[in-house]
């Protein structure tokens, strides 16, 4: 930690090598987030770079309260989610290997044997505004405020939309469930 902070000094100083280094340490993770969003590749090294160029920017604003990286993520969230709504794509599918689909107010009663990826499939399946909302939430472990703050929406926007997410997707689930006949 302590080369991170020595490294984001550096970078507040507009030094390019330490921006570089900090570079380095974190485009691979930050590629992979993106690609995640905007599933294609020369899109998603396009966002990453125009993520870094707004971190470096405004490294100024970053207080340490969070680590670099999950400032950053957020950067990158943000610009992948831009650059969909400009171009009125939908956000898609987000790898996971567990979600956390029993929190309340909703009790799932699902089959065991539904993949992750057979549910992730199904969140495709939700409307835009529903399944951004879920993957933020359930997939990335984003709080209803930080969901109210990437997507510009209120707080109670974020949590309607998600209890409406989860609904449609337990009918979802349990209509695959039905038709593989479990």
């Amino acid at each position: 930690m302590q080369i991170h902070s020595k490294l984001i000094n550096a970078c507040k100083k507009k030094d390019a090598k330490a921006q570089m280094q900090l570079y380095d340490l974190y485009v691979k993770a930050m590629y992979n987030i993106a690609l995640k969003y905007v599933q294609k590749t020369d899109v998603a090294e396009d966002v990453v770079q125009e993520a870094f160029l707004k971190a470096f920017k405004k490294i100024e604003m970053f207080d340490a309260q969070v680590t670099f990286g999950a400032w950053l993520k957020r950067i990158v969230i943000n610009q992948s989610i831009d650059y969909l709504k400009k171009r009125k794509i939908e956000v898609i599918s987000i790898d996971a290997k567990v979600i956390n689909l029993s929190s309340e107010p909703i009790q799932w009663e699902l089959n065991k044997t539904i993949s992750v990826n057979e549910i992730i499939k199904k969140i495709n399946e939700l409307p835009t505004k529903y399944k951004t909302v879920l993957q933020l939430f359930l997939l990335e472990g984003y709080d209803h405020q930080e969901i109210s703050e990437i997507l510009k929406i209120s707080n109670v926007a974020s949590r309607t939309q998600l209890l409406r997410g989860k609904n449609k997707l337990k009918k979802l689930l349990n209509n695959y469930n039905y038709a593989k006949g479990y």
